[in-house]
């Protein structure tokens, strides 16, 4: 798997060392420096949260919710126990970047979770692990045991007053889980089901008490923001942008895999950094947030930053950075069809919209790829997409109604060719 090496998250990280994941190469590579100058220079920790607000970085699990501001919510005053918890159940089709962050260098992450934990006035913290990953699972667990033994967690870190544990928690896949608050319902050994918000996890998370969760990207930068300054991680990206992000580069290009790249860098260039188009086919466009991003045709992509304000302007969103890049060949009704397939499969089933409208939307889908389809179809779907959206406990709903919306938007001709004559206008891949 393909890494671009000039990042924060992977810099002079060597992916093909079998040890570069362990304490010793972390250490060496500067690992742990932003924890040390924070227990040595005795870092307030509204210092910590101004750092975070220096470098402008955002959520990298999708929202792009700005991370020094979330983590100054967190009520520290509250006399009782107090949680960070880190999102690591990478459920998204086309999303795989977390898992080569524990596979590879999981010392940020726990850095960057004791970080946070010191910030926010919090003694332990999870660390909610993706069910399909187990072996990543049992990495993480080990590196745990590292920086128990060194110092860096349990009581009295580094010889000060400052105490906090981190533990691993093994998900079972449920892409719903990925929803911070079916995550805390799960972790507390419950059907891993969204809740209703307000209260929202600063107030009332985890077993009823205040939470913060981030991904796993997110706790992974903190270290590098706070051993070299929120300014020089700023300075990376772009206005807005602060930073570099981790792209997963999925589909029909010579080398998928991992990028690491400044914010505001242009697709044109990542697709370069990939190789490519695989077989030096034409771009047709590209999911550039993960599956539940509106696709966007290629003219319009390859004139497009990856950042997230230039993808919001052109109607999808950055999400979790997984970038899905279909060729010439792709049949976009059957690419749909899959994508709905898999929502119908992981919707919960709690909020009735969501729980009937999964299905309803694959049904049709199905039906059309099926050359069945009816004329009235089209509108059907985005009947049905526009009374999901917004009303339901959690965003699932919403993720499964913008893939519609997007492939009706700028492919509209290939379902309409596809319902007329029951099959597509050319012999695509998987028709």
């Amino acid at each position: 798997m393909a890494m671009y090496q000039n990042g924060v998250i992977f810099d002079q990280v060597d992916t093909s060392d079998p040890n570069c994941w362990t304490l010793e190469a972390y250490i060496a590579r500067g690992g742990y420096q932003a924890l040390k100058k924070i227990i040595n220079e005795k870092m307030a920790p509204d210092d910590v949260i101004a750092e975070l607000k220096t470098s402008g970085l955002r959520g990298r699990g999708g929202a792009g919710f700005p991370t020094g501001l979330k983590w100054s919510f967190m009520p520290r005053s509250f006399p009782g126990t107090k949680y960070v918890v880190c999102n690591t159940d990478e459920g998204e089709p086309g999303t795989f970047k977390d898992r080569d962050i524990i596979d590879y260098n999981p010392h940020a992450l726990i850095e960057g979770m004791i970080i946070g934990g010191y910030a926010m006035g919090a003694a332990a913290g999870y660390n909610y692990i993706h069910g399909e990953i187990f072996e990543s699972y049992l990495r993480f667990e080990t590196a745990l045991q590292q920086a128990r033994a060194a110092g860096f967690l349990g009581q009295n870190i580094l010889g000060s007053e400052f105490s906090f544990e981190l533990h691993a928690h093994h998900g079972y896949g449920a892409y719903v889980c990925g929803e911070e608050t079916a995550l805390l319902e799960s972790l507390e050994g419950k059907k891993g089901q969204p809740r209703f918000k307000p209260p929202f996890p600063a107030s009332y998370g985890l077993y009823g008490k205040p939470t913060t969760v981030n991904n796993t990207e997110t706790f992974s930068s903190v270290p590098f923001i706070i051993r070299d300054g929120g300014q020089q991680f700023a300075d990376k990206g772009i206005p807005n942008n602060g930073g570099t992000k981790l792209f997963s580069v999925s589909g029909h290009v010579e080398r998928p895999g991992n990028y690491e790249i400044p914010l505001g860098t242009p697709f044109k260039d990542l697709l370069d950094m990939c190789g490519g188009m695989r077989h030096g086919k034409k771009l047709k466009a590209v999911i550039p947030g993960g599956s539940s991003a509106p696709v966007l045709p290629a003219d319009i992509m390859m004139e497009l930053t990856m950042d997230y304000d230039a993808i919001a302007k052109a109607g999808s969103m950055l999400g979790s950075g997984a970038v899905i890049v279909m060729d010439e060949d792709v049949c976009m009704v059957k690419a749909l069809e899959r994508l709905s397939y898999f929502y119908f499969e992981e919707s919960c089933g709690q909020c009735t919209p969501c729980r009937e409208g999964t299905g309803w939307l694959y049904r049709i889908i199905h039906r059309i790829a099926s050359g069945k389809g009816r004329p009235e179809d089209l509108d059907l779907l985005e009947s049905i997409g526009s009374n999901m959206s917004g009303r339901t406990i959690c965003a699932l709903a919403d993720a499964a109604v913008m893939p519609i919306q997007g492939f009706m938007k700028h492919f509209r001709p290939e379902f309409e060719h596809y319902i007329k004559h029951g099959k597509p206008m050319k012999e695509h891949r998987w028709c």
